[in-house]
């Protein structure tokens, strides 16, 4: 039995000799190539700030400087760090609640068109009206900023992972089925796998989607955060706060991809190659 066992799920995840792929670049290379991207981008940063010779456009060493002085201070690590947090606590939330009713809505029909008239509800409902509702339901308040963040990132989750859930193939579950293997074997060895481009692809996007959300909730309701800092340089007309605060948070976004979901994704993706 076991030895059935073994060789269902080697039949399952369809695991071959890997071949290398033409035309991919090597890790190596990939970084290389973004490292010139982001190199070629402070250099017309650098050209623009010359030839308009604005005060509205500081050339990247005033930037930094500015940057440099505010993390100095701490006040720069301070904001980030409470940012960070509302988007780390809102995006777990957003992905844990989306993806469970995603998966319900791809499995039973029913429910999905239960819950459709809800869903599209939820997609088309500006942020800002969510956020402000929160505000007023809920107090000024991070439990409102997080609740207004993550109830405009659920409705996203679920449309991406419910297409996933109908993606799935079911020859495959039905193999699983005809060798008996247990139900969380099967969920998390034939299912799930299947799964992980779809999830990968919502985390991306909702991480690009929370970024954005969170500062509007501090510039509207919070007394810190990136959001808050940006309102108060706003006010100030102090365009080198703003642009510091905003590549320090970009900055932090692209660790985050490179350093995070990009490596996850190689890693939960690689039975497929």
């Amino acid at each position: 039995m076991k030895g059935a066992v073994d060789e269902a799920g080697v039949m399952l995840l369809g695991e071959r000799r890997k071949t290398p792929r033409l035309g991919v670049p090597r890790v190596g290379a990939e970084a290389w190539l973004r490292l010139a991207s982001l190199a070629g981008f402070l250099v017309v940063w650098q050209l623009a700030a010359v030839l308009f010779n604005s005060s509205t456009l500081p050339a990247p060493p005033v930037v930094f400087r500015r940057m440099f002085d505010e993390m100095l201070s701490g006040a720069l690590p301070l904001h980030l760090g409470i940012t960070l947090a509302r988007v780390a606590v809102s995006f777990l939330l957003a992905m844990a609640i989306g993806t469970a009713i995603g998966i319900a809505m791809g499995r039973w029909r029913q429910l999905d068109l239960l819950l459709d008239g809800w869903l599209v509800l939820g997609l088309n409902i500006p942020a800002l009206v969510t956020i402000i509702l929160c505000y007023v339901w809920f107090g000024l308040n991070d439990a409102a900023a997080i609740v207004a963040v993550a109830l405009n990132k659920i409705p996203t989750v679920i449309v991406t992972v419910r297409e996933g859930a109908r993606a799935i193939d079911r020859g495959l579950m039905q193999v699983a089925q005809a060798y008996r293997l247990p139900r969380r074997l099967t969920f998390m060895r034939v299912y799930l796998p299947q799964l992980y481009p779809w999830l990968i692809a919502s985390a991306r996007s909702g991480l690009s989607l929370i970024w954005k959300i969170v500062l509007v909730v501090e510039l509207l309701g919070r007394s810190n955060g990136i959001g808050f800092q940006l309102n108060m340089f706003f006010q100030l007309f102090d365009i080198a706060g703003i642009l510091a605060y905003t590549l320090t948070f970009a900055a932090v976004v692209l660790i985050v991809e490179a350093a995070g979901l990009r490596p996850l994704e190689r890693r939960l993706t690689r039975w497929r190659s």
